[in-house]
């Protein structure tokens, strides 16, 4: 499923957080192979300028530099992508970090940490975006959650509670923003293959312990997590909001 597969997204204007590895990477590919303006942030400029490299598309993608858990590099972000493509049509809340710890024994600090860059990045942008789209009466948000948001695994107890966070504002956002034409999704993958979760399906016995659980007999592929986003991205799920849609092999069925 990795081949182009068309979304109507000619021309339309994302934002897609944490774009330059990963899941954003391989969104912001698909979105600018259907057409559309990408602008892609991340807080470190070698990655930004390698993504850049990788994509190779000209004055439809650009790249700025954020955290996302400043509400000043946010603005910025949202800023910088109005200013240079006129307008926002969509944006993909993708930024997701975890520090393996127990919740009992995690210092606050760290708490702190793993739920910034979640959860409260996942608000500042979708708040300014929220905006944005208020006032064009139209457009869409999606955010990459996790099937740890419903379901707790070891050391990764901060990072799922700051996914059920951002599942609930999904939900509150989908109601608020409704009556403006603009839908609120969220994507809750399984374990994906990207460098993020290495740790886990690089260990071979732990693989095929979580492989076990998927009633499919694989984790995902970061495209197998891009073809849903899009969709929520296009006209087709104009009617489709406050939902979470598990992207997981079947595990959250099991």
């Amino acid at each position: 499923m990795g081949g182009t597969i068309s979304y109507g997204l000619e021309n339309k204007v994302f934002v897609v957080t944490g774009g330059s590895r990963g899941i954003g990477l391989t969104l912001a590919k698909h979105l600018l192979a259907n057409g559309a303006k990408v602008s892609i942030c991340g807080r470190k400029e070698e990655g930004l300028n390698a993504a850049m490299t990788s994509l190779n598309a000209g004055d439809n993608l650009m790249t700025v530099a954020a955290h996302v858990a400043k509400a000043d590099d946010v603005e910025n972000l949202m800023d910088c992508t109005t200013e240079k493509f006129g307008r926002l049509d969509g944006l993909i809340n993708n930024v997701g970090m975890n520090i393996v710890t127990t919740c009992v024994d995690a210092d606050p600090s760290l708490w702190q940490k793993i739920i910034d860059s979640n959860l409260n990045g996942a608000f500042l942008c979708a708040r300014k975006a929220a905006q944005i789209m208020r006032e064009q009466q139209q457009g869409k948000i999606v955010n990459i959650t996790s099937l740890a948001a419903s379901r707790s695994a070891p050391a990764m107890g901060i990072y799922g509670i700051a996914k059920a966070g951002i599942e609930m504002m999904t939900k509150v956002l989908s109601q608020e923003l409704a009556m403006f034409n603009v839908q609120v999704n969220a994507v809750a993958p399984g374990m994906v293959r990207t460098k993020f979760s290495e740790p886990f399906w690089s260990n071979e016995d732990f693989h095929q312990l979580v492989v076990k659980t998927i009633p499919m007999g694989r984790i995902a592929e970061p495209d197998d997590v891009a073809h849903p986003v899009l969709f929520l991205c296009s006209n087709g799920a104009n009617y489709i909001t406050g939902q979470v849609l598990g992207v997981d092999g079947g595990a959250s069925a099991v």
